[in-house]
């Protein structure tokens, strides 16, 4: 006997083939348990996403409504500002339209004033035109005797300040009268015609005395003399000595003969109608 026999092994007993095939066969079964019960699992499983896909067309159904709404407020948005700039593009050319208009309208009413001022003005200068073609008309139609006859009243009337008219100076004044009615013509010496140093130098001739040509020349001719000290036969200026555009001879009583110009000819006027700037004096 082995002196260990009487120790209690702690080797566990083997099991027979039964015990094996026993366990083996619980396994099995167990496995196949739990295979059922994940099988059952996974049917229920798979019964749950059909009731959440059941639920997802209404929310895609939804969005798509928000989505709809929102394009269609989106081009409402889009047809009202275009509706706008139309209506401000119309107001803009039913605005330029009328500016346009109203600038046409001043346009013609400023032109037809322009014409009615250009229409008087013409009326006015036809009258002046007839007034002094019957004024040369009525000088015209003296004789000779009645112009010597008023150039010897007038060189009679000069004596009060201005001396008497006598000898050369009558001769003087008695041409200038006979030449009152006559065109002026620029450049124009006589005897039909005359400018107004043309008609100066002429009248001058008439008693021996050369004068210059023009009127520039002929304003220092002699000595200069206030207008407010006059002779018979002194030459009246108008400008500047040396520069004067413009002469006449005054034939006393406050009188001058001169060629004025194209409308009027050769006239007889008071020193009132225009004032000369200075004298010169060459008797």
């Amino acid at each position: 006997m082995s002196p260990n026999a009487h120790i209690t092994s702690h080797r566990k007993p083997r099991r027979t083939a039964t015990q094996s095939w026993v366990v083996r066969t619980g396994v099995a079964g167990g496995v196949l348990s739990t295979l059922a019960v994940a099988g059952a699992g996974s049917a229920t499983a798979a019964e749950k996403p059909v009731e959440a896909t059941v639920e997802m067309p209404a929310v895609n159904a939804a969005l798509a409504t928000s989505i709809a709404q929102s394009a269609a407020a989106t081009q409402q948005t889009s047809f009202d500002f275009q509706d706008r700039a139309q209506q401000d593009e119309a107001t803009s050319k039913v605005e330029a339209a009328a500016k346009k208009a109203a600038d046409e309208a001043e346009r013609k009413a400023e032109a037809e004033r322009k014409a009615a001022a250009a229409k008087e003005k013409r009326e006015k200068e036809e009258e002046a035109r007839a007034s002094r073609a019957t004024e040369r008309q009525s000088l015209s139609g003296k004789s000779a005797a009645q112009t010597s006859e008023d150039a010897a009243t007038a060189a009679s009337s000069s004596s009060k300040s201005s001396g008497t008219a006598t000898g050369s100076t009558a001769s003087l004044v008695s041409f200038l009268r006979a030449q009152v009615g006559k065109a002026y013509v620029m450049g124009s010496t006589g005897p039909s015609s005359y400018d107004c140093s043309g008609l100066v130098m002429a009248a001058y001739s008439q008693i021996g005395i050369d004068l210059p040509r023009v009127s520039q020349d002929q304003s220092t001719a002699g000595t200069q003399v206030s207008t407010s000290n006059l002779q018979v036969g002194d030459i009246l200026y108008w400008g500047s000595a040396g520069s004067a555009y413009h002469v006449a001879v005054y034939i006393g009583g406050g009188k001058f003969i001169g060629a004025q110009n194209p409308s009027t000819g050769i006239v007889e006027r008071d020193m009132s109608y225009s004032p000369p700037t200075g004298a010169v004096r060459v008797l």
